[in-house]
């Protein structure tokens, strides 16, 4: 008697039980014992079209791969940005269901046998959405300037209010004459950010922004309420000399800090080295504005020594536990040297 040409085995009624198992361990996710022996991949899937489409789903299907043996399923990935999803199914067409409005997604098939061979990606489709989006976001809040430096500053903002998905806010400057320059794009993907850096000021500088917002169908709104705002001066030149007294967990610095620029600094700020572990115990000459990062302490002037003159000091001191002494001394963002005793 001559072999089954499929399962292999030598009588109709051991095959056809043979290939029950055999389709049952397939369905099941399993790898029969045939499909150990196959290395074949399949070929690849034909192109992509789309059978149906609507705002949030599309159906696609697709001419079947071809295999030695025989293909159990196609995965089939969507790409928006940089977010992916990945579906399956064991036809050659698919709904997918939960897109957006407006979205272009990238489309993408392949195929997989029993043996786990995967076929080459079809050539991918790219498909923009319907709109579904026929209203514009809302203005959004007046920025509000912080951490103003010499040639940057952050602006933030309140949220526009969007009926289905806002994609960005733009943030322009308003030059002479009105005209706008974009600055900074915030994209919203994962949503919730509504601040960004501006850099590349010039010191001194008083500038003006405004920020826009765009929806995913390309819907503007109307622009913020504008915010001026002034940068720093460069930052002055500076030395510090320091004393300090040590011990295992903790010390006191005395730090005097000399102006060696040619302008009096009128306000400052300095920050220097101190852990996330440590703690201030005591400070004078000087109060804390706050940490920046966990990594760096920031303290500004008292009212009584905010001005300090071209060749003039500040002196102020510090208590606190831990073993990061004061280093990295800056004076309104310029590094100080080390001036020697």
């Amino acid at each position: 008697m001559r072999d089954h040409p499929f399962c292999g085995v030598r009588s109709r009624a051991t095959a056809l039980a043979a290939c029950v198992l055999a389709a049952t361990l397939v369905a099941a996710g399993a790898t029969p014992a045939y499909a150990a022996d196959d290395t074949e991949r399949p070929t690849a899937p034909g192109p992509i079209t789309v059978v149906a489409i609507d705002t949030t789903s599309v159906e696609l299907t697709w001419a079947a791969s071809t295999d030695n043996v025989g293909v159990v399923r196609y995965p089939v990935g969507a790409r928006f940005e940089d977010f992916g999803s990945q579906y399956s199914t064991d036809t050659n067409s698919i709904r997918i269901t939960g897109l957006r409005p407006s979205r272009t997604y990238t489309f993408s098939v392949w195929a997989l046998d029993a043996a786990g061979n995967s076929s080459l990606s079809n050539p991918t489709l790219r498909l923009t959405m319907p709109p579904g989006d026929d209203q514009p976001p809302s203005a959004p809040g007046q920025p509000v300037a912080y951490d103003v430096a010499a040639t940057l500053v952050w602006l933030r903002w309140a949220h526009s209010v969007e009926n289905v998905a806002l994609e960005r806010y733009e943030v322009f400057r308003v030059d002479a004459g009105g005209t706008l320059t974009r600055v900074s794009e915030v994209y919203q993907y994962p949503p919730g950010r509504n601040s960004t850096q501006i850099s590349g000021l010039t010191p001194n500088t008083t500038y003006t922004f405004v920020v826009q917002a765009r929806d995913e169908a390309g819907h503007l709104s109307p622009l913020s309420a504008p915010v001026t705002v002034t940068t720093l001066p460069p930052p002055p030149s500076c030395a510090v000399r320091s004393v300090v007294r040590q011990w295992p967990d903790g010390f006191v610095a005395h730090l005097v800090v000399e102006n060696t620029g040619a302008t009096a600094v009128d306000g400052w700020t300095m920050t220097w080295r101190f852990w996330a572990s440590q703690q201030v115990r005591g400070i004078w000459g000087a109060k804390v504005v706050d940490r920046l990062n966990n990594s760096y302490l920031r303290v500004g002037n008292t009212s009584r020594n905010a001005v300090i003159p071209p060749g003039g000091t500040v002196s102020l001191g510090l208590v606190a536990t831990g073993t990061q002494l004061p280093e990295e001394i800056t004076l309104n963002g310029g590094l100080c040297t080390v001036a020697d005793e």
